[in-house]
């Protein structure tokens, strides 16, 4: 009988479980790699294209020399709207080239809606504003990936605020409140701040239900669509907050 304080009985298992762990380990890295990659890319995307259309002269097909859109850019700023519900309401039968297609469309989408930035905010500030989304959002990322705590109570307080917060921009958008419309920008930032870290978290902890699975690649377009929608609105937020309007 096989002593179970014998090492050259333990140490099969030992190194097993090992390089499960270093495999485990190795998976996780590689997904949310990809997860990051495609966020990034969709960011960058989204970016080179605002600045390219603000600097060409088909802003009037969309937009007047003031930014408001006409109703080809009514289209186009809800557009992304529209593919993100069709993507989280039809994950389940859509290919997976099909989700990263829906991805890059709304990345360019999201662009073109952008592009007024350029008009209302010096590009200093606008300049300004993205190291500083980025800086922070790198730091509330990590801290979501690496925290042992569960934010999952914290996340739906989040998803509430998120709505109710909708609801306070569109009932300021018909009584114009000077005070509601100071706090928005401030409230938007922490609000997003924490959906930031709640979502890595939420990214993280999903790999363990897909790895291995068909869904896998679905997966990591959809988390980083997450994880993009938290660095565009973290942006726009703090834009109010650092940017500086044109004359």
């Amino acid at each position: 009988m096989a002593n179970w304080s014998d090492p050259r009985t333990t140490a099969v298992p030992r190194a097993a479980t090992g390089a499960r762990e270093a495999a485990f380990d190795a998976g996780l890295r590689s997904y949310m790699l990809s997860v990051y990659n495609y966020m990034a890319s969709g960011v960058l995307l989204t970016g080179i294209v605002a600045m390219a259309f603000a600097n060409s002269p088909y802003m009037g097909v969309l937009f007047d020399p003031l930014g408001r859109p006409n109703l080809l850019g009514l289209v186009v700023m809800f557009a992304p709207l529209g593919i993100v519900l069709a993507m989280s309401f039809g994950i389940q039968r859509m290919q997976e080239s099909t989700v990263k297609a829906l991805y890059w469309v709304l990345t360019v989408a999201m662009g073109l809606s952008l592009s007024t930035v350029f008009l209302r905010y010096t590009g200093a500030s606008i300049a300004q504003t993205f190291f500083a989304t980025a800086i922070g959002f790198g730091g509330l990322s990590l801290y979501g990936y690496t925290t042992k705590r569960d934010l999952a109570p914290f996340g739906i307080f989040l998803i509430m605020a998120l709505f109710g917060l909708l609801a306070t921009m569109l009932i300021n958008a018909f009584v114009h409140s000077q005070g509601i419309a100071m706090i928005i920008p401030y409230a938007g930032v922490l609000l997003f701040a924490g959906l930031t870290a709640f979502d890595t978290q939420r990214i993280k902890s999903t790999y363990f239900a897909v790895r291995g699975t068909a869904f896998y690649g679905k997966s990591a377009v959809m988390g980083a669509l997450q994880l993009y929608l938290d660095f565009v609105n973290m942006f726009l937020f703090l834009l109010r907050i650092m940017g500086n309007q044109r004359n």
